[in-house]
């Protein structure tokens, strides 16, 4: 038989390993961010900590979310956050008094959420652009268009589930309870209630993907070609990852800033047992607390310059730009590990054809 017949179709990573790579992205990204976002929250919370059924906000550089204070259960990871004079000096307290592991006490609730959102967010933006490039001629601007699309589908997913999610660390409830929970809200709020919070979110997430993938793709064609390289490594796709995700988020820091002010109004309250978890939002006109993202944008400009709308750069930037390297890079490795375990498969098949 001839081999050019025998030859079959160019083997891609599918779906299902698109998925194993960006899973095992976000898990090495939390295990390697989150002592740091631990240690942080530490430090700045050691002068004034939190009081119990109080709300906090924790986040790891791939996801934020809302933690209630239930120091003590067994479930809790928020613990008093002690005497440190710097960032060393609170590694090594941390470890010696509480053990190494403390280190990454902040882990589960963020992997709950983390993993099933960034497997959904790059999948669906490898597919996206795969099915984008097969139907245009300019692929310049394809990045972006996938990135938006992707980051809003994995938003709208992943927001029900945060909802029931910080529902659920308020206190122990059963299933029974849960869904009882969610009955309720949806039959006097409607199912858009279930996606409060979106609004905020996606100011702020999508145009950073957008911002991102484009500048990670360009970024990695310009260190392949000045590197020689036909195809990027994982320290090419790592240094790109990092240099658009550090652009990425010094744009979008004012929408950050502004959703981090509109969550930690929670700060501002005890949480009684007996509020229900919807109406713990302080609404706009019954607090005088601004809710839309306009306004808090003003009562920031007012209080404290545009400058106060970049507030946190820096930690930021030592926390999303490593992440995003992480991950992206990680992602890149495992599709391309696919990519050769595929070509082998093919090449073996091709053979066997062949000697047939």
């Amino acid at each position: 038989m001839d081999t050019e017949q025998a030859k079959p179709a160019i083997s891609k990573v599918t779906p299902l390993q698109q998925m194993i790579a960006s899973c095992t992205g976000a898990i090495l990204t939390s295990l390697m961010v989150t002592p740091l976002d631990v240690v942080k929250i530490r430090l700045q919370l050691q002068n004034n900590p939190y009081s119990k059924r109080r709300c906090f906000l924790y986040c790891n550089g791939l996801m934020d979310h809302l933690h209630f204070c239930d120091e003590g259960s067994n479930k809790a990871w928020y613990k008093k956050p002690g005497r440190f004079r710097g960032t060393l000096d609170a590694f090594s307290k941390i470890i010696r008094n509480e053990g190494i592991k403390s280190l990454w006490s902040g882990l589960p609730p963020t992997l709950v959420m983390a993993v099933p959102a960034t497997v959904i967010y790059f999948t669906c933006y490898d597919q996206l652009s795969s099915f984008m490039k097969s139907k245009v001629e300019n692929e310049d601007y394809i990045p972006i268009f996938a990135g938006i699309i992707a980051r809003l589908g994995a938003v709208t997913v992943i927001s029900p589930l945060e909802l029931i999610r910080t529902k659920m660390q308020s206190k122990v409830f059963s299933y029974k309870e849960l869904h009882l929970f969610v009955k309720n809200k949806v039959s006097h709020d409607g199912w858009i209630s279930l996606w409060r919070g979106w609004s905020p979110t996606v100011m702020r997430d999508v145009p950073f993907s957008a911002l991102y993938w484009y500048n990670f793709e360009m970024f990695k064609k310009w260190l392949c070609k000045n590197s020689d390289k036909y195809e990027p490594t994982f320290g090419i796709n790592f240094t790109a990852g990092a240099m658009s995700g550090s652009i990425a988020s010094i744009v979008t820091l004012p929408f950050d800033v502004v959703k981090t002010h509109r969550q930690t109004k929670l700060w501002k309250y005890d949480i009684p047992q007996e509020i229900p978890f919807q109406d713990m939002y302080p609404k706009e006109g019954q607090n005088t607390v601004p809710t839309s993202t306009w306004n808090i944008m003003k009562q920031i400009v007012s209080k404290d310059g545009i400058s106060g709308l970049f507030a946190g750069l820096i930690p930021r930037l030592i926390k999303v730009a490593p992440a995003c390297a992480i991950m992206v890079s990680t992602y890149e490795f495992g599709k391309t590990f696919f990519l050769q375990q595929n070509l082998k498969k093919q090449e073996i098949h091709t053979s066997a054809l062949v000697l047939k």
